[in-house]
């Protein structure tokens, strides 16, 4: 029996860096608006007032204005590194929070297909929480590159109106192609690989590449499909022990036949 599973993972052997991020796709909630208040309750109950005037001042106070207009993402594509640029996407994933520095990482994609990387995006933990998958955001930052990833980085940003949540685009033909790279950063999706063994023990993952490792450490596994095999990884220090992607990883067996979902 196939299985479908949704995975933010990293293919070893496709991209030199890609990631994992959380999937909020059927978690997340759409915000609730605060309901209207007549003025005589509001004056009545000025302690619920004040939660509202504390959450506005903690997510809002610092927020930039960005008045410049968003680039396409043909513009984007061809911007040098290190040049500054303003993007416009809807979150499609976020990685977890590093609350010691104040920042996520986010996964943009368009209406058109563009796709963008966030790298280390500073937000409060409760800007965090608000980063539901669909919300649009204006993003102004630099162009970077990192072994391969492009991403943006040093980077202001705010909330914008609309929503867009894309769908998985079927990658599976372009496995062990130069043309993979061209989706990077996307929502993507391999279907029908099957697992296949990994290591001397023929596991179905290994913890880190060698299988030294323990619970808690990066996982590995192989897939193949069309007679080739291709190596994917969890990193656990975006996805942990505790999060489903880890755990289903965990549950696989050898023969398996699965989809994957995840962003490259």
């Amino acid at each position: 029996m196939k299985k479908a599973i949704v995975v933010m993972l990293t293919g070893a052997m496709m991209l030199a860096a890609v990631a994992c991020g959380n999937n909020n796709t059927s978690s997340s909630a759409p915000a609730t608006p605060a309901a209207e208040t007549p003025a005589e309750e509001t004056e009545a109950e000025p302690a619920e007032e004040t939660v509202e005037s504390d959450v506005a001042e903690e997510t809002q106070s610092e927020a930039p204005v960005i008045t410049e207009e968003p680039m396409d993402y043909a513009a984007y594509a061809a911007a040098e590194i290190d040049s500054e640029v303003v993007i416009r996407g809807a979150i499609q994933a976020k990685q977890a929070y590093y609350e010691e520095q104040g920042t996520a990482s986010v996964y943009l994609q368009d209406e058109n297909g563009g796709a963008y990387f966030l790298y280390n995006l500073p937000c409060t933990p409760k800007e965090y929480e608000l980063m539901e998958v669909g919300k649009m955001m204006r993003v102004k930052g630099y162009k970077a590159e990192w072994s391969g990833e492009i991403e943006v980085i040093d980077a202001v940003w705010m909330f914008e109106d609309g929503e867009y949540i894309a769908e998985a685009e079927d990658v599976t033909a372009l496995l062990g192609t130069d043309e993979l790279i061209n989706k990077q950063n996307k929502f993507v999706s391999f279907k029908g690989v099957k697992i296949e063994p990994i290591g001397d023990d023929g596991a179905a993952f290994l913890y880190n590449y060698d299988g030294s490792g323990q619970e808690g450490d990066d996982l590995y596994f192989n897939v193949s499909v069309n007679g080739n095999t291709y190596t994917f990884t969890v990193e656990s220090y975006l996805c942990g022990p505790d999060t489903p992607v880890y755990k289903a990883i965990k549950d696989l067996k050898v023969g398996d036949v699965v989809d994957l979902e995840g962003f490259l």
